[in-house]
């Protein structure tokens, strides 16, 4: 059990850094400009590569333990996935603010130009698509990698704790 979770928590870290590099290569060699949501989305990946190394670092008792945390750091990947997915496909709109419209009330031209960003913003409901001809948003696909390994992840903890 003790070299799995070894072998485990090099998965982890390995998800994680492979995950971030697909995000910033897509993003710098494709030029696909992310989003609020996008950004967000990386956010269970960076924690992923810290709970990765730290796992490898302690003994195997720790280790479990931050191999749990990165099953629910997976969990939480895939719930932001989903939800962007939603944004995507308008289910719902979204919950930040810079994916919206900015704030158009205000009292005079300089205070409506203060409410505007600096620089225009990617609509978080404008999907990027990363493999042509493939009609699976990055979001998509995001949410997808982050639920399977989730589930691959806590089945195995909870599999190799009962036995």
């Amino acid at each position: 059990m003790r070299a799995s979770d070894f072998r485990a928590g090099v998965l982890v870290l390995v998800l994680g850094v492979v995950a971030l590099a697909t995000a910033f290569g897509a993003q710098g060699l494709l030029g696909m400009a992310p989003c609020e949501l996008c950004l967000w989305e990386r956010w269970p990946y960076r924690v992923l590569i810290v709970l990765g190394v730290v796992a490898l670092c302690v003994p195997p008792r720790p280790r479990r333990v931050l191999l749990w945390l990165a099953g629910l750091t997976l969990l939480c990947g895939a719930g932001i996935g989903f939800l962007h997915v939603g944004v995507e496909r308008h289910w719902w709109p979204s919950p930040l603010p810079e994916c919206n419209a900015s704030n158009i009330v205000a009292r005079s031209v300089g205070g409506l130009i203060a409410n505007l960003p600096a620089a225009p913003a990617k609509p978080c409901d404008a999907p990027n698509f990363l493999i042509p001809g493939l009609p699976i948003s990055f979001a998509a696909m995001d949410f997808i990698l982050a639920a399977v390994c989730a589930v691959a992840l806590l089945a195995y903890l909870s599999r190799s704790r009962a036995g």
